[in-house]
């Protein structure tokens, strides 16, 4: 695009935004949100993030925690992984290929790269080492280059396993080594074509025998047609030795995050949900991912609230769908999640961790932290609570932006931070 024709198209999402008379109002959260009526509008409330450094700032963290950049000018930090012997690998990358369809789409990708980094994806993952456990990462190397757009991350069985946003792939591992020994294996192919939502999130079985992928679709609400949604819009499973996969779990938006409740085996996911509905619809959520299950997209949202806009509509499905366990609140994009561990201590103990990358399409802004959200038996319970926080400011700048979260089993939070490409790493003070 010409700069003269951004010009002109940032100007019109800025005057539209103004002229959307957003009210003020108050995220739900938990197992019963209230619904409030659609909204539909030309375009969506847009609030431009205005991305400053750091500087000798960092994030807000609970008293008696502590908080340390382990790791500084990466490209495009996305998700952790903790290796057994305390090893950290940070996939790093930006994908996605998908054409802009309308000039609200322009408008919106002119908008949401106000509050990107601008600095190019890695295609890598780096390991981050810290030998004598002080707390100081003294090593940062390159463990493997040249793949495509890394995201999700598992280990198991001395099998490490990355994916790309084109494929599941998999490197033989020997503790301890810096360096990925060769070129990786393909273990299956993955919906790769358009790549509207191109991020692939990854869990595996504590067996070590079958992978989750999760899969974004290809749109907001079907603009491009159910063709394109083939095999997207839900969670595979795939057998590891084999590459054989079918559906887990379907009606899925774009679920950016997956991770297994270590105690039952049970998968749960974060998923983002569609757009255009309103600032306040449709929430984000956490939930627990029930094999065979269908949640909803695109024919409604949060059970059974019907979107007319996806055609054609299909009542039985809307019958069929699933209510997710929990909102996040609408538009607050979560790309990280994780179960704690007693270690995290006070009252971090029992529950989830979720990364909050933030909105783009409200006036008033929200996520941009990491939250708590606690159990009790295996469920969610209660509000969220605040546990990072200062990565968008009040004074309306943002210095980072949340993405994977990864629990230590020695007891600290992993961040990965894609704005300021840093990797924050989250204590108890003994």
């Amino acid at each position: 695009m010409r700069p003269s024709s951004a010009l002109t198209v940032l100007s019109m999402a800025l005057f539209l935004s103004a002229c959307g008379g957003e009210a003020d109002s108050t995220q739900a959260h938990g197992p019963d949100p209230k619904m409030p009526a659609p909204q539909s509008s030309l375009l969506p409330s847009m609030k431009i993030a205005e991305p400053v450094a750091w500087g000798d700032q960092k994030p807000t963290v609970p008293q008696g925690y502590s908080v340390t950049a382990i790791a500084t000018d990466l490209k495009i930090p996305r998700q952790t992984l903790v290796l057994p012997n305390g090893d950290i690998l940070v996939a790093e990358g930006r994908g996605g290929s998908a054409a802009k369809l309308k000039p609200k789409d322009v408008i919106a990708s002119v908008i949401k790269a106000q509050g990107n980094t601008k600095v190019k994806g890695g295609n890598r993952l780096t390991l981050l080492r810290d030998a004598d456990g002080d707390g100081t990462y003294e090593l940062k190397t390159v463990f493997a280059e040249n793949l495509n757009a890394p995201y999700g991350l598992a280990f198991a069985d001395g099998k490490l396993y990355v994916a790309n946003q084109d494929a599941l792939v998999r490197f033989d591992y020997e503790e301890g080594q810096t360096k990925a020994s060769g070129q990786p294996t393909k273990v299956t192919d993955l919906p790769a074509e358009i790549n509207h939502h191109w991020t692939k999130s990854l869990a595996i079985s504590a067996d070590g025998r079958l992978l989750y992928v999760g899969i974004g679709s290809n749109s907001n609400i079907t603009e491009r047609g159910m063709e394109v949604e083939i095999d997207r819009a839900m969670v595979w499973q795939v057998d590891a030795a084999t590459g054989a996969h079918k559906p887990y779990a379907t009606g899925l938006r774009n679920p950016t995050a997956l991770t297994i409740e270590p105690e039952s085996g049970q998968l749960w996911t974060v998923v983002n949900e569609r757009d255009e509905l309103g600032p306040d619809l449709v929430p984000d959520y956490l939930t627990s991912v029930r094999e065979g299950g269908f949640y909803g997209w695109p024919y409604s949202y949060w059970g059974q609230n019907v979107d007319p806009r996806a055609q054609p509509q299909n009542p039985d499905k809307v019958a069929a769908a699933i209510k997710p366990d929990y909102s996040l609140g609408s538009h607050v994009a979560a790309l990280g999640v994780d179960f704690s561990i007693p270690a995290m201590g006070g009252q971090y103990t029992e529950g989830v961790f979720v990364g909050e990358h933030g909105s783009w399409n409200r006036d008033k802004p929200v996520g941009y932290k990491v939250i708590f959200v606690p159990f009790s038996n295996g469920r969610p319970v209660g509000e969220p609570v605040d546990f990072a926080t200062g990565f968008r400011g009040a004074d309306g700048k943002t210095r980072g932006r949340p993405v994977g979260v990864t629990v230590d089993p020695r007891g600290a939070l992993i961040i990965a931070d894609d704005l300021a490409n840093t990797v924050w790493r989250v204590t108890r003070n003994r």
